[in-house]
């Protein structure tokens, strides 16, 4: 039976602080972020009872940012993010989510005493984050005695609560603001009825890199602290000072300037940082224009979703390990309360693209594919929310691979139940733009291709003749896939339905967009787009024909032709430099395409060479591309969707086969590949699968109990 959940939500009292109330929905909604006032806010409340608490059942949420105490240890951030497009920002999204945790063993428990503290920011701030346009706190909380017995307890209006003035903006804290009086909290509407986040809050761990300063009367420092990689996380800082301390922290990835933010302390006070920073080191300059010593402790807190267990592939190889380290690592800090493009950048669920080959990577790194589920599922709302739109059209066909696969490694049957309704409209709304040569001639948009500038044209929003052919293989390999979800779910009248339209696009794609006199297809048709349809992400088409490598790479990945064409195609593709770069984002379909059309002995490692020269150059974080899309460009050096050596390469070594989704049966047929030597970890729901192999040796394999491994492989 279905419930929902009591939530009691407060807030400051709107009488006195009337400015202090309203937000905007996002920073892209078209408001300031600032409306009204920017607010950090402050509540606490203790309870006392006459026996020792054993546990905590706590379940909170807070509009937009919210970070818990009890007594003075911290339990958690949150809340799970909504996720998000960069369409529809205008108004509130329509869910918001709680987390659920039990806390034991905090300080004042024993002697039955629960002390919360939190901090609230009402104000949305980077593009991933979402707020229902007002300031609001709720939590929950069962409590269980040492007797076994059981209270409840929740905000209300006994909770004390006051704004923080001194965090002025985002990125800036003034300490000479004056504190305010504790008022108590005024209960408010609920207006977001949350649901229970089905993953844990993030891990939060201080990382010091010896950030204790003093500073004399008059001194200025200005010093770099580096850290072993990039992490993201947030600023922490205390300081004892007995007059005013200036301080700007830069939060640095490589040697670009990066994020800052710039704080004022006239006394003693300990600031917490809400906004999230990538930082391979930072840069520290404080000035103390008083007349006494100050004290300084800077700490930067990482963040990343929990990791239970770490698979990483280990070869003879010692450049391909350094490779796949990099990519762990930065998958690792791209796993948020949503998956991020990169923890510079914090883009929304928007961008799947990048978070369907993180999901990928974490099935053969992490192996823990709830966060990959939630954002598929929060990804259905967005679809729902937006009648089947996203704003990047090749990501929203995207998202049904991601789907299909994260079902594949879970065996989750619910989870294409859960998406049913919005694999529909995606699919519906993608038929409205088939125009009468069965082709899809009236997209919104054919973004996103790559980031590359051929002939200083942008595939980032493409024209027509660099992004149909694409669009159209998405289309396709969608269409497909949406057949064999329909199938497992018992409705075949819908997988026929989908495998009709695949095969008619199929052969309007073969007719229009296939060269067979040069065995290739061009990446789409000269004819114009019409003016109507022209705007800021839709350039009118160009006369020019192009033949690339990504619409071929797409058409093997789909397996478009029978397996020795498409094969065929990836020898063409590799073989004539005349068909441009790609980056690592397709990369990744190229590494699974050499896969799917049996060539991993002869190109996975290959290709694999393009990763190592970013590498050396920074082993601490993923580089964003191979090659810079124009000269002055800087890249980030937290981007996860370069990192598909963490899944290709496990893949390749091992053969892996799942022929029962959840890894109940499957196959493996393994091959160094050329190397000297692998050994191989997989994550699976059972276990680990360990896949060990020495040149001129059989290989061994160790399976989980609960994986059937089928004959005729190893």
């Amino acid at each position: 039976m279905q419930y929902e959940p009591r939530e009691q939500w407060i807030w400051l009292p709107e009488e006195r602080y009337p400015e202090r109330q309203l937000s905007a929905y996002s920073p892209m909604s078209g408001k300031s972020p600032d409306e009204g006032i920017f607010t950090v806010a402050e509540c606490r409340r203790t309870y006392s009872y006459a026996k020792p608490v054993s546990s905590v059942k706590l379940r909170f949420s807070g509009d937009s940012a919210v970070k818990l105490w009890l007594g003075d240890k911290f339990a958690a951030s949150g809340p799970a993010g909504v996720g998000g497009d960069f369409l529809g920002n205008d108004k509130a999204r329509p869910q918001y989510y709680a987390y659920e945790l039990e806390l034991c063993d905090y300080p004042g428990m024993a002697e039955g005493r629960l002390s919360f503290y939190a901090m609230i920011r009402m104000n949305p701030v980077q593009i991933c984050e979402y707020s229902l346009g007002h300031g609001g706190f709720m939590l929950n909380a069962s409590v269980r005695f040492a007797d076994g017995t059981k209270t409840l307890l929740s905000t209300d209006e006994s909770w004390d609560i006051r704004p923080i003035p001194a965090y002025t903006s985002a990125n800036h804290y003034d300490g000479s603001q004056a504190d305010v009086e504790w008022l108590k909290a005024e209960r408010i509407f609920n207006r977001w009825h949350c649901l229970t986040a089905p993953i844990p809050p993030c891990t939060e761990t201080d990382i010091i890199p010896d950030g204790e300063f003093t500073l004399r009367a008059g001194e200025t420092i200005d010093q770099i602290l580096p850290f072993d990689m990039i992490y993201a996380g947030r600023p922490e800082v205390s300081v004892r000072c007995s007059d005013r301390v200036e301080l700007t922290l830069r939060f640095i990835e490589t040697d670009e300037g990066g994020s800052a933010e710039e704080y004022v302390f006239h006394k003693d006070a300990v600031y917490r940082g809400f906004t999230l920073h990538s930082a391979g080191k930072l840069r520290v300059i404080a000035r103390n224009p008083g007349s006494g010593e100050a004290h300084l402790r800077i700490g930067f807190v990482s963040s990343h979703y929990p990791v239970g267990v770490q698979a990483i592939t280990e070869t003879s190889d010692s450049e391909l390990n350094m490779v796949l380290k990099v990519c762990a690592h930065t998958l690792r800090y791209c796993r948020q309360t949503i998956h991020l493009d990169s923890a510079r950048h914090c883009e929304p669920l928007a961008c799947t693209g990048d978070y369907y080959i993180e999901a990928l990577m974490t099935a053969f790194t992490y192996g823990d594919m709830r966060l990959a589920a939630f954002d598929v599922r929060r990804t259905a709302q967005l679809l729902r929310y937006n009648d089947g739109r996203m704003f990047h059209t090749t990501y929203s066909l995207i998202w049904v691979q991601m789907l299909w696969d994260v079902y594949r490694f879970t065996g989750e049957t619910g989870l294409l139940r859960d998406c049913e309704d919005a694999l529909i409209l995606l699919l519906e709304r993608f038929g409205t733009y088939v125009g009468e040569n069965r082709l899809i001639e009236t997209p919104p948009d054919y973004m996103f291709i790559d980031w590359l500038y051929p002939d200083n044209i942008s595939t980032h929003h493409p024209p027509k003749a660099l992004g149909q052919t694409c669009l159209n293989l998405f289309y396709y390999g969608a269409l497909k896939t949406a057949a064999e979800i329909f199938g497992v779910i018992g409705e075949p009248e819908m997988a026929t339905e989908q495998q009709k339209a695949a095969d008619i696009l199929h052969a309007a794609i073969g007719s229009q967009l296939y060269d067979a006199g040069r065995g290739l297809f061009f990446e789409g048709l000269n004819t114009p787009t019409p003016e109507e349809l022209l705007y800021q992400y839709m350039p009118q088409n160009v006369s020019k024909r192009y033949y690339r490598r990504h619409a071929n790479i797409l058409a093997a990945y789909f397996g478009f032709f029978g397996k020795d064409e498409n094969a065929g195609l990836i020898d063409r593709v590799m073989s004539d430099d005349s068909l441009g770069e790609i980056q690592p984002y397709f990369a990744h379909f190229l590494l699974d395409a050499v896969y799917r059309c049996g060539l991993r002995e002869k190109y996975t490692l290959r290709i694999l060479e393009d990763w190592k020269q970013p590498v050396r150059e920074c082993p601490y974080g993923l580089a964003e591309g191979f090659v810079k899309p124009e000269p002055s460009y800087h890249f980030d050096h937290s981007h996860a969707w370069g990192g598909t050596p963490a899944c290709s390469l496990p893949l390749a070594l091992s053969g892996l086969e799942i022929i029962e989704p959840g890894f109940g049966k499957i196959r493996l047929s393994p091959s160094l590949l050329g190397l000297e030597s692998a050994t191989v970890r997989i994550p699976a729901p059972q276990g680990i699968i360990e896949i060990i192999q020495k040149r001129g040796e059989p290989p061994v394999v160790t399976l989980p109990e609960g994986i059937e491994l089928l004959r005729g492989t190893v």
